[in-house]
């Protein structure tokens, strides 16, 4: 988990970074700010750059494709700085620059490249310094009503930025330097050209933790049941929520994930079994990642999972089945006479809503 209630600023620079496809170039500032004249700005600040962080789970890694850390230029620098090597503001232009230098979409936007050193962030229980990265483009118009005499005047603001609405952020925290450092990462866009700042700005990837053995898991045995399962079973709609229903009961049930014991309480069948480690194998090699046959279920993965398991068969407009478990409790079939297919519910009680 990660905190930022305690932590504080120690420094921070700000630059601006055009879009170098569309031939806009960067600015680069001489010198930090300076907030120690400023009692409220520095609290305005940290919930803009730190609050979205609150719900952030996944902690990924810096690397490199020829795997060699040293050529990765945003933790090259970080370390730099973290090791006392290089200034900090030394540090923040060198990381504008790499920034401009990986901004050739065309539809990337220009914007302010914040960069500050943090104290006291609190990382999975332990505090530790660390550097922030932050980026705004989007702007907005605001209204300012003020007092004017007996009455009020109106007057607005273009080009404001909302506090309330970080677009691109990276916390790394100096722990684990020689794994990468562990590093959190907000990007609102969701914008299929806004991969950028992960892929080449940061060149990260997920921490293979815990919370992240859990979350693959779930995703590719919910990938498995939809499609690769349906595919050679031919399974109906009932017969995928129930699967998907144990799965989910078994990891909010159980503290530890085995591999042998899923295939068998969930799973349940031989063949899918092994057709199910195959389609785990393929993963691997598709997104060079790997599963362990044993790990401790992480909960927070389990509740963010919930939401894409869905036990709803729609028929038509007209009818939701909500199914819960009891799978032998639905039957299906076809009404020669109507020409249409039905569910058959077997029950005990009703309960009035």
């Amino acid at each position: 988990m990660f905190f930022h209630q305690d932590a504080t600023f120690e420094q921070l620079s700000i630059h601006r970074v055009g879009n170098k496809a569309q031939d806009e170039f960067y600015v680069l500032s001489d010198s930090p700010i300076d907030l120690s004249q400023d009692e409220v700005l520095p609290d305005l600040l940290m919930q803009y750059f730190m609050k979205p962080f609150s719900k952030a789970n996944e902690v990924y890694r810096f690397y490199h494709p020829n795997d060699d850390l040293q050529l990765n230029e945003v933790y090259y620098f970080s370390k730099q700085f973290f090791d006392g090597k290089i200034a900090f503001h030394d540090m923040s232009q060198q990381l504008a620059k790499h920034l401009y230098e990986v901004s050739e979409h065309p539809k990337i936007k220009g914007g302010e490249l914040y960069i500050v050193a943090l104290k006291n962030v609190q990382m999975e229980g332990e505090d530790h310094d660390a550097i922030g990265i932050f980026k705004s483009e989007n702007k907005e118009a605001y209204l300012k009503v003020y007092p004017n005499g007996e009455g009020f005047d109106l007057d607005y603001e273009q080009e404001a930025i909302n506090i309330n609405k970080l677009d691109k952020g990276v916390v790394i925290v100096n722990v684990e330097d020689e794994e990468g450092y562990k590093v959190l990462v907000v990007d609102q866009t969701n914008q299929s050209e806004a991969v950028y700042w992960k892929d080449d700005f940061l060149k990260i990837r997920t921490r293979n933790d815990n919370y992240q053995q859990t979350g693959n898991i779930m995703k590719v045995y919910k990938k498995f049941v939809n499609e690769k399962l349906d595919e050679v079973f031919q399974l109906e709609s009932a017969d995928k929520i129930d699967l998907l229903n144990r799965s989910m009961n078994y990891f909010k049930t159980k503290e530890t994930f085995d591999q042998s014991e899923f295939e068998e309480e969930v799973i349940a069948n031989p063949d899918a079994a092994s057709l199910f480690k195959s389609y785990q194998q393929n993963f691997e090699e598709e997104f060079d990642t790997s599963f362990q046959s044993s790990f401790d279920i992480a909960t927070p993965a389990v509740k963010k999972m919930a939401s894409a398991y869905k036990s709803v068969v729609k028929l038509d407009k007209n009818f939701h089945i909500y199914i819960h478990g009891k799978r032998d409790y639905l039957e299906t079939g076809f009404d020669e006479e109507r020409g249409l297919n039905y569910y058959k519910l077997y029950f005990e009680n009703e309960t009035q809503s």
